[in-house]
This record gives structure tokens, sequence and C-alpha cells, in this order.
């Protein structure tokens, strides 16, 4: 079987599962848990030997035309290069784990079977966006996880949050997809095509004539996919949904999807200085925005979201100073620890039965509870900090190698403030981000209180998958040298300088919390405990994990909305924390710009509708049903009656025409 038929198979195999998952889910609900789990798998191995197959070497393209639409055609096309490759694998082994991990998290939820196929059809969208050589074929696949991804995160639907949390997923990233689909055309009008590799090729040849018109309106739904400043609002209410689906959206899918696209498309930026300047500066305001708000949140979904926008603006700012080696190999290292993060997470939350790190802090034992969660959330924290050798320090220092060549003038096209506006923002995130690592593997693994109610172990498939994830996040940045050639570059060592600055600054980011952590504990250690734990009057200890969780109640405990003073994050941040938790109230600046005009000016449109449209509409249907209403009663029915007003009628008429004659005479 050739390499190009395999391809075609990795993404077509989730869609054909999508499909007969949604089919057969009441008719034959024995076969949901293979239909989800097994073509993904298959995906998964396919996308291993598309990988070995293609081996970092010459691209691979393969086209047929779609359908003719005139001199821009659109062609259904295959483009294999070494970090598409890299990345479907990334794609199809996080949605197997997904796949696996949901079967016991959601083992009796009612709507586990559209799930399982939305989760499916997630998976062959973004495997369509990773392969496709044609950039219509890729907004297909792009459209579509913004569909899978509305009914993924309203799972539960029952909750007013998740209900919020979808439509703002929705239209936040809509609204960058506007801007997004008139650059496509735009770009498609300068190239005379549709094809990536032709679109290169031009870029290289003779140039764009609106090279950064085009990048600037193409930034715009990156930003909105990849929850990029300002448009990142709708990734932490996301959190909503199944943990499951956090975890695809943020490590795998959705998310990386405009990285990838940039990546792609690098040279189209790379022909616009102030688009390069642009994204720097939007990479920047996210690292460092993020991170800050990361360490003020209580909701350990919401800290791991927050994460994820951070190590995005990782990407987008190696992107930023030309290097898409650097960005692609910490989108590939952050989808392995990031998807480990968030199924822990998962875990945790089972054993806990809450999502709040207050309670957590205030519970005993939970780390001896869930050795699995525990040991490989250390790893993937250690990795999220950039500890050497984690995963994450190899990729993170790439990034800041990349930003230090920029700021020196050494990467040809990239302005030098753009290497030092991202050299900076990224060592002040290293910083911040071993901060809120820290914090949060104290205030879950390190609580003090009474223990929590045991509500039993985790499925084998939740504790699984995660030493699976391990593996990569401990490993993975160890196959750098072997790996560069996939990259389009010689190297991703770190050198001297970044290795000694980002984990210098990561270990003080650590030790510092870790010391503000001591600090407020022993202050509290002699008061009453406030707000803690205690079992809820109606929970019941034996309540099943799934119940808990397909109803997001949680076991036990109101925290009472006291703040938990021992929380070093309060320390950390001062007065900053309070803005810093609302996520520096960007939420309530869009909705007096945006959200209060428009329903300020839906309410107009209604008393128009009402007051005005609807009183002409009456008024017109007035007049003819008082003569309607004459009518009838001339209709008495007595013969006699008619025959008067006829012959009345009559010699009027007769008295009319004389009168006119003699008139006219």
């Amino acid at each position: 079987m050739t390499i190009t038929t395999l391809a075609v198979l990795v993404p077509l195999l989730p869609f054909l599962g999508a499909v007969a998952g949604l089919l057969l889910g009441r008719t034959a609900p024995g076969f949901v848990r293979p239909l989800a789990v097994l073509p993904t798998v298959a995906a998964a191995v396919l996308a291993v030997l598309v990988a070995v197959r293609q081996g970092g070497g010459k691209d691979i393209e393969a086209s047929t035309r779609l359908t003719p639409t005139g001199s821009v055609p659109i062609d259904l096309a295959l483009h294999l290069d070494g970090f598409a490759v890299l990345v479907a694998v990334l794609v199809g082994v996080v949605a197997t784990c997904v796949q696996i991990y949901s079967t016991g998290y959601l083992r009796d939820d009612p709507r586990y079977p559209s799930y399982a196929a939305l989760v499916s059809l997630f998976t062959s969208a973004m495997l369509l966006v990773v392969y496709s050589g044609d950039l219509m074929v890729l907004l297909v696949g792009w459209e579509i996880m913004g569909i899978c991804s509305y009914f993924l995160v309203g799972h539960y639907w029952e909750t007013p949050a998740a209900r919020a949390a979808s439509l703002k997923a929705f239209l936040v990233t809509k609204l960058g997809d506007v801007p997004f689909l008139f650059g496509l055309f735009a770009l498609a009008a300068d190239a005379n095509s549709f094809r990536i590799s032709t679109i290169l090729d031009v870029v290289g040849d003779r140039g764009l004539d609106h090279p950064t018109l085009i990048a600037l309106l193409l930034l715009a739904g990156v930003a909105g996919k990849s929850a990029q400043f300002p448009l990142h609002t709708w990734l932490p209410d996301a959190m909503a949904g199944p943990t499951p689906v956090s975890a695809l959206i943020h490590a795998a899918t959705m998310v990386a999807a405009g990285v990838y696209f940039v990546a792609r498309l690098l040279p189209v930026f790379a022909a616009s200085a102030a688009a390069l300047t642009v994204l720097a500066v939007m990479a920047a305001v996210t690292m460092v925005g993020s991170a800050l708000a990361a360490l003020a949140q209580d909701d350990i979904k919401r800290v791991l979201a927050y994460s994820t926008i951070g190590q995005l603006g990782y990407m987008t700012g190696a992107l930023a100073v030309g290097d898409r080696g650097a960005a692609v190999f910490h989108l590939l290292s952050h989808g392995a620890f990031k998807a480990l993060l968030f199924l822990g997470a998962g875990v945790i939350i089972h054993a806990a039965g809450t999502n709040s790190l207050a309670a957590m802090s205030r519970m005993g034992g939970l780390a001896k509870r869930i050795p699995d969660a525990y040991w490989t959330m250390t790893i993937a924290l250690l990795a999220l900090a950039a500890i050497p050798p984690f995963a994450g320090f190899f990729s993170k220092e790439a990034v800041l190698v990349a930003a230090e060549h920029a700021s020196l003038g050494a990467t040809r096209g990239v302005p030098s403030g753009a290497g030092w506006i991202v050299l900076v923002a990224g060592l002040v995130t290293a910083l911040l981000t071993a901060a809120y690592a820290t914090r949060l593997w104290l205030l879950a693994f390190r609580g003090r209180g009474p223990a929590a109610p045991d509500h039993g172990k985790q499925p084998l498939a939740m504790n699984g998958v995660l030493w699976l994830l391990a593996v990569p996040s401990l490993g993975f940045g160890l196959t750098v040298g072997q790996l560069a050639g996939w990259f389009d570059v010689h190297s991703l060592a770190p050198t001297v300088t970044t290795a000694v600055l980002g984990t210098g600054v990561a270990l003080v980011g650590g030790l510092v919390t870790y010391g503000a952590w001591r600090y407020t504990t022993a202050l509290t250690a002699t008061r009453p405990p406030i707000g803690a734990v205690a079992a809820h009057p109606d929970a019941d200890p034996a309540t099943s994990e799934a119940e808990a969780i397909a109803t997001h109640t949680a076991a036990y405990g109101d925290i009472a909305s006291a703040p938990d003073p021992a929380d070093p994050g309060r320390l950390l941040l001062g007065p900053l924390h309070r803005h810093a938790a609302a996520g520096f109230h960007l939420d309530a600046v869009y909705h007096t710009l945006f959200v209060r005009p428009v329903q300020a000016a839906a309410e107009l449109v209604r008393f128009l509708d009402r007051e005005v449209v609807d009183t002409y509409v009456r008024g017109a249907g007035t007049l003819p049903r008082l003569l309607g209403a004459g009518v009838r009663r001339a209709q008495t029915g007595n013969v006699q009656t008619y025959l008067s007003a006829l012959l009345a009628g009559s010699v009027v008429l007769a008295i009319a025409a004389v009168i006119v004659a003699a008139v006219g005479a």
C-alpha cells in the first residue's frame, strides 16, 4: 500500500467511525465503544506508518481536481512533510488516549454514543487540516472542528455554564474566522491558487502584492482558533465540558490548528515585517497575561486552560521570530504533557469530588489515594515548568534560542525588536509557569486536613493512558537530535545562555512559590480552617464516579465563600490577584463594548417591530375589517330587502344619469 493511500485512510477511518457510531448508537449500543476506540487506534497506527515512510525526507504531494471553479480551482490535495506527519502522530495518539480514557470516565453517561462520535469527527477534521495541501479543503476541517467544539463543550447542556461556554466558544472563534476567510480569498487571488505548495512558490519567486493585509487577516482567525490575545477568552470557559474534551482541544486539536496553519504558511507571514511584529506582541501579551491569570485561578482545569494559552503563546512567539521548527517542536512536546495534565486532573476530580484547589488544599491523603495520577502529573508539571531533562525543557529552550538569534539580528527578515519582545516575555513566562505549576502541585497533593470520602478506584482505562502519555512527557526532548531534520533546522538544542536563564528563572519561580506556601501554611496552622471541607448532608459517599461526573455534582463539601488563606498565589500576586483571577476583566470589557450594544440594538429592533411595523400592519387590516363588518350587516337573508335595495339603487342611478346629462347640455 502506497504512503498516499495510508495517509488518506488516516482521517477517513475516524470519520467512518463517527458515522457508524451515530447510526448505531441507539440500535446497537454494544458497538459504540469499539467504534469509538478501534478506528482511532487504527488511524494512530497508520499515522505512525506514514511518518516512518516519509522519514523527514522529501515532501510528498498528491492531488486530484475536486471541482472546477474558474481561474482558481480547488484540489483534493495531500501534502506530507516532516512536521506534518509528526503532528498527525500526535493527534492520533492523543485522540486514542482520550477515547480510551472516556470509556471509563463517561461509562454510564447516556449521551456517550454521540459524545464518542463527535470526538471521532473532531479527530478526523484535525487530521484533514494536518494533511491537506489545499486551503479550501483545510478550511473544511477548520470549520468542522468549530462545530464539534460547540457540541462537545456543551455536553453537559443541563448546566447554564456549559450552554454559555459552548455558545461563547463558537461565536468568538467565528469572529476570527470571518477575516480569516477574507484572508484566504485574498491570498488565493494574489497567488492564483489555493494549493499551499503553489502559494509558497509564488511567495518565493515574485512575492505577494498585499502581504501585510493578507497576514493580518489570517492572524485574526489564528488568534481565535489558537486562543491568542485578544480572542482567548473562550478557552477558560470551555472547561465546562468533560475533562477528556478539554484534553483533546487543548493538547492536539483545535488550538493547535492555528499554530500549525501559521507554521505551514510561515513564508507568507515572514514576507511582512509588520505582521511578524504584531505576532510577536500578540504572543508576548498572551504569554505573560495568561501566566499571571493561571497563578490566581482556583479551578484546577482553569489553571491548565490558562497554561495552554500561555504555551501557545510560546509557539506563536517562535513563529514570530521565523522558526517554525521550534514552534512545532514545542507543539508536539506540549501536546503530550498537556494531555497528561488534563487527563490526570480528571482523576483528581474523581477522587476529590471537586474542581477547587482551595478545597483540595484542605484534604489529606489525596496523593496516596491516586498514586498513578500523582506521579504522572508530577512528571507533566515538571515538563510544563521546563525542568531538565523533561520534554518541556528542550522545546521551550528551542523557542528561547530562536528568539535570542532574532534579537541579535541573526535571523534574516525578522525584526530584532520582535526577537527581544519574545525573548523577554518568554523568560518572564518561564518564571510564572514554574510558579503556577508548583502552586497546583502543592495545593492538589499536599493538602492538610481530614481525608475526603473515598469514591473508589479509578478504572484501568483512565490510569493506563496516564502512564502512556508520561513516556513522551519524560523522554521526547531527548530525541531532539534525531528529529532535527524533520523540522527544517540543523539543531534544536538549547544554548548555554538560554539554558541557564530559562532553567534558572524556572527554579526561582518554583522555589519562591514553595517558600510562599510554607509561609502561608504556617500562618494559618493555628487558625480554624476557613471554609473547611465537610461532608455534604445530601451526599452519598458511595456515589459512583460516573454519576458524579455526569451531573457535575461534587461528592461532598462546600468550601464556603471565603478564599483559602494558605494559597501562595495570593501572597505572590498581592493586589494584582483579584484582577488576574478575573482574567484582567477582559470579558467585562467585551461585554461593555460589544455585548451590551448588540443587546441594545436588538431591543431597539424588537421595539420598532412591535410598535411601528406591527402598527402599520394592524392599520392596514383595520379598513378591510370594517368594510367586511358593514357588508356582513347588510346580508340579512330577506329577499324583499334585497329587491328594495336594488330598486332604490336603480332609482339613484337613473337620477344621477339625468343630472349628468342635464349638466352636460
